[in-house]
């Protein structure tokens, strides 16, 4: 049985070393990724902790709209670090079935260079920017 780097060098140009090296990235990048879920979740709990004790008017008190505008940006950098977490995911998930570094759309092989920029991209560049 061959191991999975192996697998995934036999469909794309990637050699082992290059496959190893994204893996490790994609790895430090998910580590870091669901350490900023963490921290955003536990500074939106201290949000709703605080604003609990206050008047939850915020048409009438003088920081409602600075406060919203504030849960609102959290909640915003919350829904893209989980995006950014499953799109990791995806990527490890293709590397294990030796997909990775073939195009989810028109399955042409992906660049080293745009997967050296982006590891996560499940997508060539030409399918990209017609998804754009």
């Amino acid at each position: 049985m061959t191991g999975i780097a192996e697998r995934a060098t036999t469909t794309t140009s990637l050699t082992a070393r290059q496959l190893t090296a994204l893996r490790v990235h994609l790895v430090s990048d998910r580590e870091r990724t669901d350490g900023v879920i963490t921290q955003l979740i536990g500074e939106m709990d201290a949000f709703v902790s605080a604003r609990r004790d206050t008047s939850t008017d915020d048409e009438h008190d003088p920081e409602g709209p600075t406060l919203a505008f504030e849960r609102s940006q959290s909640e915003a950098m919350l829904s893209q670090a989980r995006q950014h977490l499953r799109d990791i995911d995806g990527a490890l998930l293709r590397m294990d079935e030796g997909r990775y570094g073939r195009c989810t759309s028109c399955t042409g092989e992906i660049a080293l260079g745009r997967l050296q920029a982006r590891p996560q991209s499940p997508l060539c560049i030409s399918c990209a920017g017609r998804l754009r």
